[in-house]
């Protein structure tokens, strides 16, 4: 293969690098932004899912302007957005500046995330797909390790402003390295860009294929929204907490990128299955028993082998020429779940009295993927998406 689609792969990763990063952001600053503004964890919750407020409203319209003027202009401008709101919620004082920074920010990563997979299947075809999917794919929880990782040492040395401040970065570099390195692809310079819209059929795959990466990502991201919260009130040190939330997203990257191959060999049903499992079972387990770096293994590891085939067969619920509109669709109801999943959790929280509360609400969301998945499997042949894939 030539060099532009990984170079342009690169781009879309460290995107989705920095989506996951700003979408941390907060519950990794939760220790000081809680007893800073005096927030209740359902508040907290609210302040996390703001981030993805306005993705209900704008993912299929976004689809659409991406069908319309193309994918750099519409994604260029997402990552540009994700820069912009990161500056604005550094220089909040308040919950609302930094709830509105958050806002714009979200916003651009609609724009980046509802065009990416379609680019994927613009640029990469046969087993390359499952590839490339499976990159982009495992980049987001990259993005939640790395904010683990780097905003309390920021935090401790230069405050909360510069912490929040570290959320433009990443944007910023996969802008750059976007713009540098996106052309349209020679095949898809025939394909007329006119409003348009899926088949009916198209669009009920689309919203039940959505719905399954809805409970998963929303289970997912809520666990680890109040997962640093659990392990303080229980008593372990940062230390163990940075472990803890590094297996369980960094862990992510060999399953999934394992999750294809395992896919290609004993069948998408039986790695799903396996995974959404592993993912709910380890969540359960965090908040029930002690064992924090055993269960951060099951879940973080075994239990992200899906995401790729969840990926897959939601890419290819639609025609390539009703890809960007159907992916816009598609995550409309990702959105929508992942709107109001933290805050969900947040009062699962407290009317438990303990973040534990919201651990278990995430594991219940995240088992909802079975049979959402199984009734899109009972819509459409899952072995010939995946053969096309």
């Amino acid at each position: 293969m030539q060099l532009r689609p990984w170079m342009i792969l690169a781009a879309l990763a460290l995107g989705r690098i920095a989506y996951g990063y700003q979408f941390q952001t907060v519950a990794t600053l939760a220790t000081d932004l809680v007893p800073r503004f005096g927030l209740s964890y359902a508040g907290l919750g609210s302040l996390i899912g703001s981030y993805n407020l306005l993705g209900m409203f704008v993912a299929l319209p976004l689809g659409l302007l991406g069908r319309r003027f193309g994918d750099r202009v519409v994604l260029g401008t997402g990552l540009a957005l994700m820069v912009a709101g990161a500056c604005l919620s550094a220089v909040g004082d308040t919950p609302a500046v930094i709830t509105a920074g958050r806002v714009v920010a979200g916003a651009g990563g609609v724009a980046m995330i509802v065009l990416q997979s379609k680019v994927i299947a613009d640029w990469f075809t046969g087993p390359w797909f499952m590839v490339g999917i499976s990159v982009s794919v495992c980049a987001f929880p990259i993005g939640m390790g790395l904010a683990a990782l780097v905003l309390p040492a920021v935090l401790d040395g230069f405050g909360v402003r510069a912490a929040l401040l570290t959320d433009a970065v990443p944007a910023a570099m996969a802008l750059v390295l976007f713009l540098a390195s996106y052309r349209e692809p020679a095949h898809r310079e025939a394909v007329p860009r006119r409003f348009s819209l899926p088949s009916r059929r198209e669009c009920l795959l689309l919203v039940v294929a959505g719905g399954v990466w809805t409970v998963y990502t929303a289970g997912y991201s809520g666990f680890l929204s109040y997962l640093p919260s659990s392990l303080a009130g229980r008593g372990y040190g940062l230390a163990v907490t940075a472990l803890v939330m590094t297996i369980a997203t960094w862990g992510s990257v060999a399953g999934t990128l394992a999750g294809g191959g395992l896919a290609a060999r004993f069948g998408g049903l039986l790695v799903f299955l396996t995974g959404t499992v592993s993912l709910s079972g380890g969540m359960a387990g965090s908040a029930l028993s002690g064992w924090p770096v055993a269960w951060a293994l099951l879940l973080g590891v075994v239990g992200s082998i899906q995401p790729g085939v969840i990926m897959a067969v939601g890419t290819l619920s639609a025609r390539a020429e009703n890809r960007a509109v159907g992916m816009g669709l598609f995550y409309t109801m990702y959105y929508l779940g992942g709107t109001f999943a933290p805050g969900l959790c947040g009062v699962a929280a407290d009317y438990a009295g303990r973040p534990e509360g919201a651990l278990l609400a995430a594991a219940g969301i995240a088992a909802l993927a079975v049979p959402l998945f199984v009734l899109h499997r009972g819509l459409v042949s899952h072995a010939t998406m995946l053969v096309r894939a």
